[in-house]
């Protein structure tokens, strides 16, 4: 039997380390599930990891990718499985590691199917919002799908403030004549694997420390330069991601550097909330203190996979 180890948990919680000495262990090799990660302009900001971290074990989706290309969750669960096939035959158990819960439950569960929508609907919603905003979006999707915008409200309402995510919502069920929540009950794809699911948390104060810290350790690094070389193309979908945005707007001196700091701390703070938010709702993961001895979580395992 197969086993994908899958590490998640909010952002500079410590998951890379714990891949590693997991990968050691276990002398497997590693599956990034960081959207932002993939994307090879983008270093300082995503928190890659370290030329040293990356020799440790051998890593697949991490700057795979550029920022000009077109690449959707749908596209990475495609290559995932497939890079798993592969790495399966060599190992029975593999690793993932990401905080991007979407892209997480690609892997584990796979995407549901949704039919493609007509070029002109697609260039109808995307005038609407340039037209009249992100609220007459929301308004369209609780118009066209009162079930889902119920749904988004009570368990993730920062869905509702995300324009990609709300023109996608609409052009589904204007393109379909059904609701968006109608594609959303579709079987689970079957998984030539078991998941083992791992998450590491801490109490909130110590996470935000963490945050302030990593993002102080970025700006020392350069991020600012990083971010200033491919702010020309600030409009591209891979970098409308905290980290960049808050400074894209201090280069159009639209505020000044330490209130762009401030709202990258801010930002990323409340982005660590959401994930915790949407990884607490699978029940099957096993949470440990971040803290926790990887002797232990070893044992525990190592008690699953038999």
């Amino acid at each position: 039997m197969n086993y994908l180890i899958t590490i998640v948990g909010p952002t500079a919680i410590g998951k890379t380390s714990l891949s590693l000495a997991l990968a050691t262990h276990f002398n497997c090799e590693i599956i990034s599930c960081d959207s932002r990660q993939f994307f090879k302009e983008m270093t300082l900001g995503t928190a890659v990891p370290t030329s040293e971290e990356l020799a440790t074990a051998p890593h697949h989706f991490i700057q795979n990718k550029s920022i000009f290309d077109n690449y959707s969750v749908g596209d990475f669960e495609k290559e995932a499985i497939a890079k798993l096939e592969e790495l399966f035959v060599k190992n029975n158990i593999q690793i993932m590691v990401g905080g991007s819960g979407l892209y997480v439950d690609a892997v584990l569960k796979g995407m549901d199917h949704f039919p493609a929508i007509a070029q002109n609907v697609r260039a109808q919603v995307k005038n609407d919002y340039d037209n009249y905003g992100l609220s007459f979006l929301v308004q369209k999707l609780k118009d066209l799908d009162q079930e889902y915008f119920d749904k988004i409200s009570l368990e993730n309402p920062q869905t509702l403030q995300n324009p990609q995510r709300m023109m996608r919502f609409v052009e589904v069920c204007l393109g379909t004549g059904e609701p968006y929540s109608s594609f959303l009950t579709q079987p689970k794809k079957e998984r030539n694997f078991t998941p083992i699911i791992i998450g590491l948390e801490a109490d909130r104060s110590l996470i935000n420390d963490r945050i302030n810290r990593r993002v102080d350790a970025m700006l020392a690094d350069g991020l600012i330069e990083e971010a200033r070389n491919i702010a020309f193309h600030k409009d591209l979908n891979a970098l409308q991601t905290v980290g960049y945005k808050e400074l894209f707007a201090y280069f159009e001196q639209q505020n000044d550097l330490e209130f762009a700091i401030e709202e990258i701390k801010k930002n990323t703070r409340h982005f660590a909330k959401r994930q915790m938010t949407w990884f607490k709702r699978n029940e099957a993961t096993k949470w440990f203190d971040f803290e926790t001895k990887t002797k232990e979580i070893v044992g525990v395992i190592e008690g699953l996979v038999g």
